[in-house]
């Protein structure tokens, strides 16, 4: 399916979405939800930028990407009844990769590293 995706557009495209997801009703603490939903990212395989805010995947496509955020809500679904999210796409032409390059390019402008 991606392939034929990529046909179609003449070139590789890359997706970079951050989310964040949580269930409203239950304890103050989220961690132990949050960890459950890292777990099916980190099982996907693709790459992921962890942050106190969200998360960061990287595919290559929105459809690939969204398929693991709606793996999220059905794990979260087994137990909580209301799930908040948020999701920002940045959806554009070119190969993977800029999960750290768009950091990268930045550090360069500046001439130093930042916290990242």
């Amino acid at each position: 399916m991606y392939d034929s995706l990529i046909s179609i557009v003449g070139e590789k495209m890359s997706a970079l979405v951050e989310f964040s997801m949580f269930p409203t009703e239950k304890s103050q603490s989220k961690s132990a939800f949050v960890a459950r939903v890292l777990d099916i990212v980190d099982r996907s395989g693709l790459p992921y930028q962890l942050t106190p805010m969200g998360t960061i995947i990287e595919g290559e496509s929105v459809e690939e990407v969204l398929a693991i955020i709606n793996a999220a809500y059905l794990e979260l679904q087994k137990d909580c009844g209301r799930i908040y999210s948020s999701i920002k796409i940045d959806y554009r032409e070119g190969p993977v990769g800029r999960l750290n390059k768009k950091v990268n390019s930045v550090e360069e402008k500046l001439g130093r590293s930042l916290n990242s």
